[in-house]
């Protein structure tokens, strides 16, 4: 099975990516799963209904998040009413929305989608690796295909739950920070490791947002009102080769120029 993670998708540029761009990706590497996350699709920060029905026409399976997806209140609704997009599963118990999805392929196999949110440097949620153990004795033993999104600020808790989870899951791919790392490789006992998938979006910003806005705040420390930039976009993830045993067998980042995007 190929699966095309998408990196975090970033305000109208980065859906604009994946308008032009995803068909090509798909149709080069035979791809039967498309997931991205898209906690930033709506302005550069959160997700609204309306965004997400419109990644999902542009031919994204699954949309994953992070402590982003809070941003606008009627996401709180639209997660009650749709398994294709998850927040992250260690928040409280009550939370609108689930942490896990399974979906089967154009080609009739079953693959699981796990969210999870690091606790380093932000939110004091519920462990994430006590969380995963949970939700992956929850699965059915018959689904082989299992890719998390760990959502995290910290490479070394990233790192940590890849490691974990060696052999239980097909892949651990990193979101949040939006620089793609180049560290992917295959783990002893069958997982895919990438530390950060990247940013699909402007890439001559700050992380996704307008530069000038970003070195006015550091120089000021004052707050700014942040802006989605605009030039050098591209569509950034990750293709995953996973086999029938559903283990990692290769690992190909994805950088993708947005041709004429300044």
């Amino acid at each position: 099975m190929k699966i095309f993670f998408i990196g975090d998708i970033m305000g109208a540029p980065g859906r604009k990516a994946v308008a032009a761009l995803l068909h090509k990706v798909v149709d080069q590497y035979a791809v039967d799963l498309v997931v991205a996350n898209g906690e930033n699709a709506s302005g550069g920060m959160g997700l609204t209904a309306e965004v997400a029905e419109q990644l999902f026409q542009l031919g994204i399976d699954v949309i994953t998040s992070g402590n982003h997806i809070w941003k606008h209140k009627e996401i709180q609704a639209y997660l009650d009413s749709t398994d294709r997009l998850l927040r992250p599963a260690n928040y409280p118990p009550g939370t609108p929305g689930r942490g896990l999805t399974v979906i089967e392929t154009a080609g009739g196999e079953p693959a699981a989608v796990m969210n999870l949110e690091g606790r380093i440097f932000m939110s004091p949620l519920e462990c994430p690796f006590r969380t995963a153990d949970r939700e992956l004795a929850a699965l059915s033993p018959h689904i082989k295909v299992i890719l998390v999104d760990m959502h995290a600020e910290a490479t070394s808790e990233k790192m940590a739950l890849a490691w974990y989870l060696d052999g239980r899951v097909s892949a651990v791919i990193g979101t949040h920070t939006h620089v793609q790392t180049a560290d992917d490789r295959l783990l002893p006992r069958g997982s895919g490791y990438l530390t950060d998938v990247g940013m699909t979006g402007p890439q001559d910003g700050v992380i996704g947002m307008d530069r000038e806005v970003i070195l006015t705040r550091f120089l000021s420390q004052l707050p700014q009102k942040f802006k989605v930039a605009g030039h050098n976009i591209q569509l950034q993830g990750v293709v995953l080769d996973i086999g029938a045993d559903g283990r990692c067998r290769h690992l190909t980042r994805i950088q993708l120029p947005l041709e004429k995007s300044g």
